[in-house]
């Protein structure tokens, strides 16, 4: 039983702030149907600035999270009117997508050996908490319980951002109907820009957190974490951003089952499961089907 609530507990910790890694490239690809293969990357470079903020500059990481929204609007403003537009006017955006954040996936992750080097990088374990905090008698470490929390607000402030701003209720106008949205009058240009803003700010927060969650941050961790947080959205709705925190909880609980039980298949347990949801439910567990242009 003890074990069964570890990984339980566990599990919904784990599962929250896969859900912070995984919701940012739903946004995107809600609002703009993009597939962004460099969303890996863009958490890595979150990483990599918490790693620079605490190791060379000596300040607490938890600084990463105003340098990651900076980050966001410093690559996510021109790379949205730069590249977008052309993407959206092209006869089938998504593959064409798919093959240009490919190449810029591959651009950030070579700068980022160049810069930082192929070795894995940690931060300080007692820079959010050196103790543990117990709940039913199961203790997880302090970043853990900070990572969670800022997760949850993070998302929270998604929430609100669609539901009580006027930006919000457009961002949920272009995601049902990109063109009837601008017939109404709505900047789809703007609105969109900053979503992919917020999309990449996102990552960038949750990359403070992976080295504490997954371990070290390095320069080639990219390409596992957007596989991962693909499967996590579509476990739980493509195309549906607030469904990623059910993605998020199934993919969390179900990993730390496995790596309690059956810890040999921990890492396969996941895309089982995302295939058999997948079968069951094609369009995730929300059952929100992928809007047609």
């Amino acid at each position: 039983m003890a074990l069964l609530e570890y990984a339980l507990i566990g599990g919904i910790l784990y599962g929250i702030f896969f859900s912070l890694v995984g919701i940012g490239l739903n946004l995107i690809f809600g609002v703009m149907r993009i597939i962004n293969l460099a969303h890996g990357q863009f958490i890595m470079l979150g990483g990599f600035g918490a790693y620079l903020l605490a190791r060379g500059l000596g300040l607490n990481p938890l600084f990463g999270i105003p340098l990651a929204i900076a980050g966001g609007i410093v690559i996510g403003y021109p790379l949205y009117y730069g590249v977008v537009p052309r993407l959206q006017k092209s006869q089938d955006p998504e593959m064409l997508s798919f093959i240009l954040f490919f190449g810029i996936a591959q651009m950030i992750e070579a700068v980022a050996v160049f810069a930082f080097g192929a070795d894995q990088r940690s931060l300080p374990q007692d820079a959010l908490g050196s103790g543990n905090i117990g709940v039913l008698g199961q203790e997880f470490p302090d970043s853990w319980w900070v990572a969670c929390l800022v997760s949850v607000l993070a998302i929270l402030g998604l929430y609100l951002y669609f539901s009580r701003t006027r930006l919000g209720f457009a961002t949920r106008a272009i995601m049902a109907d990109r063109d009837e949205a601008r017939a109404t009058g709505i900047d789809v240009d703007r609105v969109s820009a900053i979503a992919l803003i917020i999309g990449i700010a996102l990552a960038g927060i949750a990359g403070v957190f992976v080295p504490y969650l997954i371990g070290s941050v390095s320069s080639s961790i990219g390409d596992g974490l957007t596989t991962t947080s693909f499967a996590i959205i579509i476990i739980g709705s493509l195309g549906n951003p607030l469904g990623t925190v059910v993605g998020g909880l199934v993919f969390g609980i179900g990993t730390m089952l496995m790596q309690t039980y059956y810890s040999s298949w921990s890492n396969l347990a996941p895309y089982a499961l995302l295939l058999a949801i997948v079968l069951v439910r094609p369009s995730g567990l929300l059952g929100k089907a992928v809007r047609r242009a």
